[in-house]
C-alpha cells in the first residue's frame, strides 16, 4: 500500500535498491549535487539523499527518467529536506551545462 502523506501529483516514484552494499539504484532522482569517490548527493521526489562510501562511481545517469545507479563500497545513506542543501543556482549538473 503506497502511503499518500509523500506522494504528489506529479511526481515520480522514488526507490532505493542496493545489491551486497556495492551496487546501488535509486529511481525518483530530480538532479544530482555533488558526487565523488566518497559521497553522491542527490535531490529525489522524497527530500535530498547523501550516500557515503568508498570508490563511489556513478555507471548510469538519466534524468529524463529520474535514474541513478553507482557502485562501489556502499557505507551509509542519509535523508535530508528539500531546500537546505541545494543553492539557488542549481545542482552540479545544471551548472555544468550553462
Amino acid at each position: 500500500m503506497e502511503d499518500k502523506r509523500f506522494v504528489q501529483k506529479g511526481t515520480k516514484p522514488h526507490n532505493v535498491s542496493i545489491e551486497n552494499r556495492e551496487k546501488m539504484s535509486i529511481t525518483g532522482v530530480v538532479n544530482v549535487i555533488s558526487f565523488d569517490e566518497e559521497s553522491v548527493i542527490v535531490e529525489t521526489e522524497m527530500g535530498i539523499l547523501t550516500v557515503r562510501g568508498q570508490g563511489l562511481h556513478i555507471n548510469k545517469l538519466n534524468l529524463d527518467e529520474g535514474q541513478v545507479s553507482l557502485d562501489g563500497e556502499i557505507i551509509n545513506l542519509n535523508y535530508s529536506e528539500k531546500g537546505g542543501l541545494v543553492s539557488k543556482s542549481g545542482g552540479f549538473i545544471s551548472r555544468m551545462f550553462r
